[in-house]
């Protein structure tokens, strides 16, 4: 299986000596699947005075972590576009293909520990001093005709059903733990499934668009949305009928209560017992 990680790489809550604000590299392994636990998975985090900050420092710092890990990555994510042109020249010096990404969910879940636990006890901390990220949404996109959906619909699965997932036949996807959402084992994790005739090629197209997360955009127009990469978004759907809208708010109340977490699936037609696409997601705010 490919080992991808996450990265990111800008200025912390903390300052130095001299009153600048001190950086960090932090870099952990993406989970791929069900049975990965955040804290079995490989985490590398390195502090970087702001007179050093260059992608010469950030390639050296990969290269290090590279060493001490069990594989090497075959793909980097990153979430902050402003680092954008940094994170992607000190990739290219190591041969490292890079893809823009809100899919660091292990990521995300270790700044917030960072956050909490780790940056107030450092003396130079500022809690006034909280790094944001430049984030603006983008107008959604159709899909490409022929990877439209001919009929979808909204389902739910219980947090103890995804232990099997492992023995599920599925052809392109990606998951991750839910130890550590603090679900209870009978929390509805919600989903859509879209039913296509051409359900490979929509899951092969969409395996490669970094899935984020599916949302509601009420518009107007109201429109269910597919996020993905740094700022994406596609149409799955115009919703013109007050009903379906209704069953969309829904969908939206339930990842609510599942902390967001949510999936999209895809098979050929209602009946089959296989997917082609199948990928676990959480939407968050960055």
């Amino acid at each position: 299986m490919a080992t991808i990680w996450e990265l990111d790489y800008y200025s912390r809550p903390i300052v130095d000596d001299q009153q600048k604000k001190l950086w960090e590299v932090l870099i952990c392994e993406s989970p791929l699947n069900v049975g990965d636990k955040s804290e079995s998975l490989f985490r590398y985090s390195q502090f970087c005075p702001s007179s050093t900050v260059n992608s010469l420092w950030l390639a050296a710092a990969i290269k290090e972590a590279i060493a001490s890990s069990p594989s090497p990555p075959e793909k980097i994510r990153f979430f902050r576009r402003q680092m954008t042109n940094m994170i992607v020249k000190a990739c290219e010096e190591l041969h490292i293909p890079t893809a823009p990404s809100r899919r660091t969910y292990a990521l995300q879940q270790w700044l917030r520990e960072r956050m909490e636990d780790v940056y107030p006890t450092h003396p130079g901390f500022q809690s006034g001093l909280t790094p944001s990220v430049q984030y603006s949404s983008e107008i959604p996109q159709a899909l490409p005709e022929a990877l439209l959906g001919e009929k979808w619909s909204f389902v739910t699965l219980p947090v103890e059903a995804f232990e099997e997932m492992s023995e599920w036949e599925i052809e392109f996807g990606e998951a991750f733990g839910l130890e550590a959402f603090g679900l209870k084992p009978q929390t509805p994790i919600p989903g859509l499934i879209i039913f296509s005739s051409r359900a490979t090629a929509l899951a092969a197209w969409m395996s490669g668009l970094e899935l984020a997360f599916v949302t509601f955009d009420g518009g107007p127009p109201a429109r269910l949305v597919l996020e993905t990469g740094a700022s994406d978004r596609w149409i799955l759907a115009n919703l013109r009928d007050l009903s379906i809208v209704a069953e969309v708010k829904g969908f939206e109340s339930a990842k609510v209560a599942a902390n967001q977490v949510h999936f999209l699936a895809i098979q050929s037609h209602p009946e089959a017992e296989s997917f082609a696409g199948f990928w676990l997601l959480q939407e968050f705010n960055l």
